[in-house]
This record gives C-alpha cells, structure tokens and sequence, in this order.
C-alpha cells in the first residue's frame, strides 16, 4: 500500500475500527504526514449473473445499490439501512454456491427483502425489476401486498 499523496510506502496505523462488516483504519503517512482512511472487506465468492437477454457479467455491487438508491428515494431509509441490505443480498448470493445466478433471482432476493421494510420501496423496485407496463400491474401488485396484510 502507498500513500495516495506522494507514493511512499512507509504508513502506520493510527486507528482500527470495525463497521458493517469491514474493517477501517486511519493511516498516516510518515513522509508527508497525510492522514487517510482505507476500508478492508471480507472477499467473498459472487457468482456471474446471467442476464435476461444471455449475456453474462460478475455481479455488481454497486448496481444493486443503485436500484436500491432509487427504490428508496425519499423514504425514511438512512444509508447505514441500504448498506445492511445490500450486506444482507450479497451473503444470500454467496450462500447459493452457485457460479452463475440469473438477474431474476438477484431480483427476488432483493425484492424479498423490500417487502418487509418498505412496501413503497418494493412497489417502486418491482415496478423497474418486472418491467410493468401499464397500471393494472401496479394495481395487481399493492392489492396483492394488501391482501397478504390481512392473512
């Protein structure tokens, strides 16, 4: 590792925490003297996702955030929340064991979890992960959610 200010090579460790399943150390660097963060996360085994249209791509990370991101724009959801999920995604995933995962069972997992938390947020991320094209699957979707609340 080298400093992200001049490249040298010679840091210590100021300070170690750990957080959601990451570690984080403050560094400083005894050349210059910069102070920086770096976050360590336990590598695990992620699958390539095969796509609706054949391709194949390792998974992302970061697209499911996004879509989380979105789904959750302007709810009460703070970001340490998504971040869990987000844990919570890729542990499932990993748990599977398998080396490639279609998009649509990413998808189910993620929607499963949704559902729980924020029937909005699962509505909106439905809306995008089925693809809906008209109104009545809207409809369709908050009366089933409506109907599973009264068993």
């Amino acid at each position: 590792m080298h400093c992200p200010s001049c490249g040298s090579d010679r840091l210590s460790v100021i300070d170690t925490r750990s957080e959601d399943g990451a570690i984080r150390r403050r560094r400083e660097c005894q050349a210059c003297g910069k102070r920086f963060t770096t976050v360590e996360r336990i590598e695990q085994f992620l699958p390539f996702v095969e796509k609706k249209d054949g391709r194949r791509e390792p998974f992302s990370r970061e697209k499911v955030r996004t879509g989380l991101i979105r789904a959750f724009e302007k709810r009460p959801v703070g970001v340490a929340q998504i971040e869990q999920i987000l844990q919570s995604v890729e542990q499932r995933v990993s748990e599977l064991g398998v080396k490639e995962i279609p998009s649509k069972r990413i998808g189910e997992i993620v929607m499963g979890l949704l559902k729980g938390i924020d029937v909005v947020a699962y509505v909106r991320f439905a809306s995008v992960y089925q693809e809906f094209s008209d109104l009545t699957q809207f409809a369709e979707t908050i009366k089933s959610l409506d109907s599973e609340d009264r068993a």
